[in-house]
């Protein structure tokens, strides 16, 4: 995208979202400002034709830059994500004697092609890989990345009435759009945009709200948090449509305890852009990404409200060690061993990122949660 065209993008984006504001007497909640922001079709960050996903380089040294784009994903940084993810996927597809996998976000496909690359070669029959993505931009990406893949590969852009097999998710509940609220000398809000005074942009406003946080925020310090409401209506839209098998979601974020600390007292909203990060989502929209840390024990419980049952919980080195990241490496060359260990690094995405296992029916033992399982932490 070109600077011009990503002017012209954004201040055509900023006209609707102005427009939106007008129409709804002024004020909007930050939830739909980050849906248009995102999704607004054409316009919005994962609808228009930017460069989302960067790519570490074939053959990179350790400490080489990834190659354009905004953020790296973990299929991105290392190809032993998805061999490993897909060990993980066989025994599911096996206990649940299903043969299809759902992914959410597909991203640029990488995490697709290493899983039905590595399931092909264990052996796994796959009926067929179903990529649910709403951005055109991204399923021409994902269709030249899955080629060799073509016939198994099909995209939708809604779900049918019912669904089997796996289901997984990289780092697409960080991007469904949140409610904000802030306690304001005592009183709680939800924290919207609005116009700014002198037409130049967005400016926050806060309308009293009967919304809290699922926890009381210990002291009376002022306190800015998310609620999630989209993340968790969508586990609840999985559990209602899965008839048999299982879902694996992969994201930033922490249990509630941790999330609504009193010292987290400035909320985790976030955006990314060419590899640098900022506070401040009103500015530059449809250009960078804005993203929220996930509550994972509220996706847990409306899980279980939903008649889903939890696998397991765990942090993804955990997970990825579980699943046989280590024998992996054992073999990998010295550049692949360098970016693989990333995954599972503390302070890269070892600790940060957690995954949760829900599946449909009786619970069974998956592999990733063998050891290391956090579900009493939720």
């Amino acid at each position: 995208m070109t600077p011009k065209t990503a002017q012209g993008i954004s201040a055509s984006l900023r006209r609707i979202i102005e427009e939106a504001i007008v129409a709804q007497g002024g004020w909007i909640s930050f939830e739909r400002f980050m849906a248009l922001a995102l999704y607004t079709p054409g316009l919005g960050y994962y609808a228009n034709d930017g460069v989302i996903f960067s790519q570490l380089p074939a053959g990179a040294r350790a400490g080489t830059s990834a190659s354009g784009g905004d953020f790296v994903t973990a299929p991105e940084m290392s190809p032993l994500f998805g061999r490993t993810l897909a060990r993980q996927v066989a025994q599911a597809l096996q206990v649940t004697q299903t043969d299809e996998v759902w992914e959410f976000g597909a991203g640029s496909g990488a995490l697709a092609l290493q899983l039905l690359d590595t399931l092909q070669a264990l052996g796994v029959p796959v009926r067929r890989y179903t990529i649910v993505d709403l951005s055109g931009t991204l399923r021409a990406r994902q269709q030249l990345t899955l080629a060799k893949h073509g016939e198994l590969v099909r995209w939708v852009s809604e779900l049918p009435a019912m669904m089997r097999g796996v289901v997984l998710g990289n780092e697409v509940l960080d991007a469904m759009p949140v409610k904000l609220l802030a306690r304001v000398a005592g009183h709680w809000h939800e924290r919207g945009v609005v116009l700014a005074a002198d037409q130049s942009g967005f400016t926050w406003q806060d309308q009293p709200t009967e919304l809290r946080p699922p926890l009381e925020i210990e002291g009376a310090h002022d306190y800015l948090t998310e609620i999630h409401p989209q993340a968790e209506a969508f586990v609840c839209t999985l559990a209602d449509k899965l008839q048999v098998g299982a879902a694996f979601l992969i994201d930033y974020g922490f249990p509630e305890a941790e999330y609504y600390h009193p010292q987290r007292h400035m909320g985790t909203v976030m955006c990314h852009r060419a590899h640098r990060s900022d506070s401040d989502p009103l500015q530059d929209v449809g250009l960078k990404d804005i993203t929220a840390h996930i509550n994972f024990t509220g996706i847990a419980l409306a899980a279980q409200d939903a008649g889903l049952n939890v696998l397991g919980y765990c942090n993804q080195a955990r997970f990825l060690t579980n699943c046989g990241l280590l024998d992996l490496l054992g073999t990998a060359g010295l550049v692949d061993r360098v970016h693989a260990q990333r995954l599972i690094m503390e302070h890269e995405m070892g600790e940060l990122f957690k995954v949760i296992g829900l599946c449909q029916g009786e619970a069974w033992h998956a592999m990733g949660f063998a050891q290391g399982d956090r579900t009493h932490k939720l």
